[in-house]
């Protein structure tokens, strides 16, 4: 392989709706560097973040040329660069490339270079397509239960949008730890269905007017331990309710309001602990413990993240809208049938 070598990919230009800028082409194939692999991808998982950094919703400048989207991935390693054991090659992966600096090379294409550390090892009995919807989803959700310790054994947790892809993953961890209570929330019979599915013991329409007395209720009035929190602007105050004293909240988004007012006292009287977690940036041992144990539970097989859909390639644009409509689950583009 050579720096001159193609690749099919899909990339957009310029910022805006997703059948409007996103296209189909030939990009140059990349070549690993020190500490770097190259995989040839298989399929490609789509993260909100994605949607919102073409889109223009993030606070980020435009692009100096194309963008390769999704950070997501599973594949197989076909090159391994300077510094990197030869025997990676051929070695199934799952891949996340948050942190990397090729950032605008993305998983939706034929070839993705990413960091060693960032290609772990994809069980044999993990699909491309699973493993594609692991990465991002599942390294957040479990920083935001584990990044300062283990969960205590009689705590409880609140997990929102328990059938989102991010949530998912938490109410999978959350229920595997021997003695903590999960409680999500959702709104559809069907994201109720998926987030029982998954281990919460009790599931909240949040939208009830008493969802709060309900959540405290179910832990008998001392309020919930950890909150895991997709959208604080929206939540807060519905947070600041049912959240116990020394309680957690670990929030990865906040999409219905950038910058929210905070409620301060709603938490500080409490002694409440606000994380912001990413799990695009994790690094140490916070990233090294999620990385384990993401794989350890794929190969157990109790990870499994729901797929809402796998579109091929030149349904991409398709793709984004149903992430941006907030389709259940995560929705996968099959870039390699062969592998797929």
């Amino acid at each position: 392989m050579t720096d001159t070598a193609r690749m099919r990919a899909a990339f957009w230009r310029r910022q805006g709706p997703a059948p409007e800028v996103m296209e189909l082409g030939v990009m140059p194939r990349p070549t690993p560097g020190a500490g770097e692999v190259l995989v040839r991808i298989a399929a490609s998982g789509i993260n909100p973040h994605d949607t919102k950094k073409r889109s223009g919703w993030m606070p980020t400048p435009p692009p100096d040329g194309p963008v390769i989207p999704h950070s997501d991935g599973a594949g197989v390693i076909v090159a391994a660069g300077p510094g990197v054991d030869p025997a990676r090659r051929g070695q199934r992966v799952w891949v996340f490339r948050g942190g990397s600096a090729r950032l605008n090379m993305g998983t939706a294409a034929e070839f993705c270079v990413a960091e060693n550390h960032q290609a772990p090892p994809l069980p044999a009995s993990v699909s491309f397509v699973v493993g594609a919807a692991l990465g991002v989803p599942a390294l957040t959700a479990h920083a935001a239960l584990f990044m300062d310790g283990p969960l205590a054994k009689g705590s409880t947790v609140l997990v929102h949008a328990g059938a989102g892809a991010v949530g998912n993953c938490a109410v999978r961890f959350a229920a595997h730890t021997p003695g903590v209570t999960v409680i999500a929330t959702a709104s559809s019979a069907e994201k109720q269905a998926m987030a029982r599915a998954a281990g919460a013991q009790h599931v909240i329409d949040y939208r009830a007017p008493d969802a709060a007395a309900q959540i405290v209720a179910l832990t008998g009035g001392r309020g919930v331990n950890r909150i895991v929190e997709v959208d604080f602007a929206a939540n807060q105050a519905l947070d600041g309710q049912v959240i116990a004293r020394h309680g957690v909240v670990a929030s990865y988004s906040s999409t219905t309001n950038q910058k929210p007012v905070l409620d301060y006292y709603a938490f500080a009287l409490k002694g409440c602990t606000l994380h912001f977690v990413q799990g695009m940036h994790l690094t140490g041992k916070v990233l090294a413990a999620a990385t384990e144990a993401i794989s350890r539970a794929a190969a157990e097989g109790w990870l499994s993240p729901a797929i809402a859909a796998a579109l091929p390639l030149d349904r991409i644009a398709e793709a984004h809208e149903m992430v941006e409509a907030g389709a259940p689950g995560k929705v996968v583009v099959v870039i390699d049938e062969t592998l797929a």
